[in-house]
């Protein structure tokens, strides 16, 4: 019997991440992955070696790490980011048929004479304007390659991502041999994937020899259009997570604690950059979060959970356009929609990481609300662990105090008494606000609690929910049964139930039961 890893894989974790980078190119999960298997396949065509084809392999994989942080300069300019970098597979980055799309795409989200204003202003300069994006891209890459623990020749890879053997890409214009051959096999494999799906074999080999010479090493072409039917096989069809990994040069490589935690981290700061308002979001809610979980009473495992939790919630953030995000006045129910979908998408994404399962639970679960008002499922009650519930009320405290485009940074106190507000709506959990207004530095306050229990009663529904007998939780609390049964009875009546069994759902529901007295 093989023996399962004890922790996440390393290239597992770095797959999920290529499914992010997927959401933000506009395209369907899996792209990424699929790019990786036709690179390392051309790579054994051009018999690269394995320190060659592994870097290929990474290359190709997290060759767009960087596309998302210059989203809020492409919204400016183009309104859908997304919807924008998904146009751009169309045609060749070069000459007029590139202009054409550049024009069409400026000022997309104007009126008709602001548009005209904005693609004029671009073209003009078009690509000085070009380089500055590709310059944010590039540096952005390489520093989070170096985060993510990828090797200097991976990071020389993303260097030239615009680069194009004709020279006439950007930011220095290297050209031929100049190019890393692993960053060659990256430029096809890339593009070519984005074809087959469009067009199948022959629209990929089609559009591989249209850019021979220009975009494209014609020696990569001629190795891929010799051999594309056998390349490109199966890549529709088969399971690409698994292949993919398999292909991965340190497939078998498992994190321990902290270097999952160092990566996760990285990950968290990756989305944060999306939203120029959101950098340093992540790692604040996450922090936030693990205090108030260990102001909760919550064992070391269960806060390190929250914590991991905290740092990737908003990974979905990348499925959403910043013409959304970054929108300054009431969105439509469209943008809604799209917006509401965030949390899933990161639920999506690490669900498919051994070992991540209960952190893509907590993570997903970040917008839903006690009372049912949230998104994206509308859970309630006893389908929210505590947990989540602290994830939920730091998530919101922390978003409270940073600005936003529609509306400034709250102060300390306002934020409080927002969330306050919430918990005696029952939309968060009243246990997990004190606990996180408490770890955020405000002085703890008496709770308010569900039905107008008091903190003893409550203590005493937590024990009589977890099975206690009355004789148990006199003992446990030092008061004698009599009091303990007539606290019971206070209970039965404020809750409108009958018996333990009622009781216990109704504590389930308000959070009462799983978190210990405080």
């Amino acid at each position: 019997m093989a023996i399962q890893p004890k922790g996440p894989r390393r290239a597992e974790v770095l797959a999920a991440l290529s499914l992010a980078i997927d959401l933000g190119l506009g395209q369907p999960m899996e792209h990424m992955l699929r790019s990786a298997l036709i690179a390392t396949r051309l790579a054994d065509r051009l018999g690269l070696d394995d320190e060659q084809r592994g870097t290929t392999y990474y290359a190709t994989l997290v060759a767009w790490i960087g596309c998302h942080a210059d989203s809020h300069e492409l919204a400016a300019w183009f309104g859908d980011d997304i919807a924008f970098r998904s146009a751009t597979y169309r045609v060749d980055w070069a000459g007029l048929p590139f202009l054409r799309l550049l024009a069409a795409h400026a000022g997309r989200d104007r009126t008709p004479v602001a548009r005209g204003i904005v693609a004029a202003a671009f073209l003009l300069h078009a690509r000085g304007r070009l380089a500055e994006l590709i310059h944010s891209h590039c540096s952005s890459a390489g520093r989070l390659a170096d985060r993510l623990g990828l090797d200097e020749a991976v990071a020389r890879a993303l260097a030239g991502t615009f680069e194009r053997w004709d020279g006439s890409g950007l930011p220095a214009g290297a050209r031929g041999d100049r190019l890393p051959i692993e960053v060659r096999v990256v430029h096809l494999a890339e593009v070519a994937e984005v074809h087959l799906r469009r067009g199948g074999v022959a629209a990929a080999r089609a559009m591989a020899r249209a850019r021979s010479g220009r975009q494209f090493d014609p020696a990569v072409v001629a190795a891929f259009t010799g051999a594309a039917s056998e390349i490109l096989d199966g890549l529709l069809d088969d399971d690409v997570w698994t292949a993919a990994l398999d292909q991965a040069p340190d497939r078998d490589r498992t994190l321990t604690d902290d270097e999952l935690d160092d990566l996760l981290t990285a990950i968290g700061d990756f989305a944060d950059l999306k939203c120029p308002f959101a950098i340093g979001h992540s790692r604040g809610v996450a922090d936030l979060a693990a205090e108030a979980a260990r102001h909760s009473g919550l064992p070391e495992p269960d806060v390190r959970l929250v914590r991991r939790a905290g740092l990737v919630h908003d990974l979905g953030r990348m499925g959403v356009p910043n013409s959304i995000w970054e929108k300054p006045g009431p969105l439509t129910e469209a943008e809604r929609e799209r917006v509401r979908l965030h949390p899933y998408l990161t639920g999506r994404i690490l669900r498919r990481v051994t070992g991540l399962e209960q952190v893509a639970a907590v993570a997903a679960a970040h917008h839903e609300r006690l009372d049912g008002s949230g998104y994206p499922l509308g859970a309630a009650g006893a389908a929210l662990t505590p947990h989540a519930r602290l994830l939920a009320a730091a998530d919101v405290y922390h978003a409270l105090r940073e600005p936003r485009p529609h509306r400034p940074a709250r102060d300390a106190v306002d934020a409080a008494e927002i969330l306050r507000q919430q918990a005696r709506e029952s939309r968060l959990d009243a246990h997990a606000v004190d606990a996180v207004l408490l770890a955020a530095g405000h002085a703890r306050r008496r709770t308010s609690h569900p039905a107008g229990l008091t903190s003893r009663e409550v203590e005493v529904l937590r024990l009589l929910a977890g099975g206690g007998s009355n004789r148990e939780i006199a003992g446990t609390l030092s008061i004698s049964e009599k009091t303990v049964r007539n606290h019971v009875e206070h209970i039965y009546a404020k809750a409108g139930v009958s018996n333990r069994t009622g009781a216990g759902l109704f504590a389930l529901e308000h959070g009462i039961a799983g978190l210990p007295g405080r």
